[in-house]
């Protein structure tokens, strides 16, 4: 019985602390890529618990799940974890996290169900505003260049990934300036953010309720952008990645009252302009041992009965 109940307090612990850990890090913004590896490990590690939980819940519940759960354990194994003991709560708090492990699925599903939705919408309006000349084959544009009067350039993910960029913006971004903004959506394409985005969204849209999660969604839809912003100026340069930011957007009032989903944009470019020294490797390294260890402790927990019976 007490396996179970320190995997919540575990999951509980993980679910409370890291957010205000993560906030109130002095490093979190000069390692983005590391972050956000920080942030799967605590997400995964709440997951874990809830799953394991729920795997040991059923298995004293239900005689058939037993069998399934502890199918290739020793002689013995069974016994170490009491499931007798668990009383008459075991049955609902096991459907209680099935139940929320199916939602997971569902939401997911529909989140990455939307997204493709929104590629294909964005894909066909691309082709009724930048119609395939006679010849060319559409599928495989890897640059799409869009008439506008408004500087833009965005990814459109995919099994082939599309950079779009207007008009507005070839007239106005020159030479390498013109190199970082590629290179930034290039760096969006080769980390696969949109993928790390649909999982935050569907948990924090499936469980409004819990905070870790709508933290996870927003800090991941933050980090990728500074990740990629350092993707572009490994290459061109902090201050030429900056001033792209600044041609690029200038039009749309981001440097004064904005709106939310703006907002971070003069943060970015003080960021690139005023960089912060980056983490020794040794302590790079530290951090993502330690982010490791996160997960791996509730699968620790849970063998402790089944190691001590085998050693």
């Amino acid at each position: 019985m007490m396996v179970p109940l320190v995997l919540m307090g575990l999951g509980a612990l993980a679910a409370a602390m890291a957010p205000r850990l993560l906030s109130r890090s002095d490093w979190v913004d000069r390692e983005p890529v590391l972050a956000l590896w920080v942030w799967q490990c605590v997400v995964v590690a709440v997951l874990l618990c809830c799953a394991l939980t729920m795997a040991l819940t059923a298995a004293a519940a239900s005689g058939a799940v037993r069998g399934n759960v502890f199918a290739a354990a020793p002689h013995g194994v069974v016994e170490a974890y009491a499931l007798s003991g668990y009383g008459p709560w075991a049955a609902p708090v096991a459907l209680a996290l099935a139940s929320g492990a199916v939602w997971s699925a569902v939401m997911l599903t529909r989140e990455i169900g939307r997204g493709r939705a929104s590629r294909k919408r964005h894909r066909a309006e691309l082709l009724v505003r930048s119609p395939a000349l006679p010849g060319e084959e559409p599928s495989g544009d890897r640059l799409v260049v869009l008439e506008s009067d408004r500087p833009d350039a965005w990814l459109l993910p995919g099994a082939t990934p599309r950079l779009v960029i207007t008009t507005a913006a070839l007239r106005r971004l020159k030479g390498r300036r013109l190199d970082a903004v590629i290179a930034h959506e290039q760096g969006h394409a080769r980390a696969r953010h949109h993928w790390l985005q649909h999982c935050s969204g569907a948990l924090a849209g499936g469980f409004p309720q819990v905070p870790v999660f709508a933290a996870f969604r927003d800090e991941v839809h933050r980090l990728v952008e500074l990740a990629a912003d350092d993707s572009a100026s490994r290459r061109f340069g902090r201050t030429t990645t900056a001033l792209a930011l600044v041609e690029l957007n200038e039009d749309r009032g981001v440097f004064g009252p904005c709106p939310s989903g703006l907002a971070q944009v003069p943060q970015r470019v003080d960021r690139l302009l005023a960089p912060a020294s980056r983490m020794a490797v040794g302590r790079r390294w530290r951090l993502t041992a330690a982010a490791v260890l996160v997960p791996v402790v509730p699968l620790l927990v849970t063998l402790v009965p089944a190691l001590r019976v085998l050693g």
